[in-house]
């Protein structure tokens, strides 16, 4: 199984508003760097579509290493909260509704696929692939930006 490292981060001017998403993929010597965004979004969900953009973009099963400065998605996919939601009709622990249950589901979908390892990284700080993942989704939050 080939073994990709893969590095998001989201971004949103409001919350909602324009948001943008980055991620980096490597593999061996192959670097790939993809971004998107949305005009109205919430930064919660850049996150998380970053991680799904960047795992629906392999194109066979893959061990993945994930780092991300999304304390919400590292803490619902390691902890097994996306799972209890998804298993409770995406309902929380608290009887209230999950939130993202459309993103929480794709992405536990293409973690039945790619063996994938969370790793929470702190944001802005010392990580220079969780800055340049930065970079792109400020640059994609303020294209969509009106």
């Amino acid at each position: 199984m080939k073994e990709v490292t893969i590095w998001t981060d989201g971004a949103c001017s409001g919350n909602p508003g324009p948001g943008g998403w980055g991620a980096i993929l490597e593999y061996k010597d192959t670097r790939l760097e993809m971004s998107g965004g949305e005009y109205m979004t919430t930064n919660n969900r850049m996150e998380l579509t970053a991680a799904i953009e960047a795992l629906e973009s392999l194109k066979e099963p893959c061990a993945v290493t994930l780092y991300s400065d999304s304390e919400y998605m590292v803490n619902a996919m390691t902890k097994g909260w996306a799972a209890g939601w998804k298993k409770r009709r995406w309902m929380k622990a608290d009887k209230t509704p999950a939130k993202n249950p459309d993103l929480f589901e794709k992405l536990l979908d293409l973690c039945a696929i790619h063996q994938v390892k969370f790793i929470w990284v702190r944001g802005h700080a010392a990580d220079e692939n969780n800055n340049r993942c930065d970079e792109l989704a400020v640059a994609q939050r303020d294209a969509h930006t009106r």
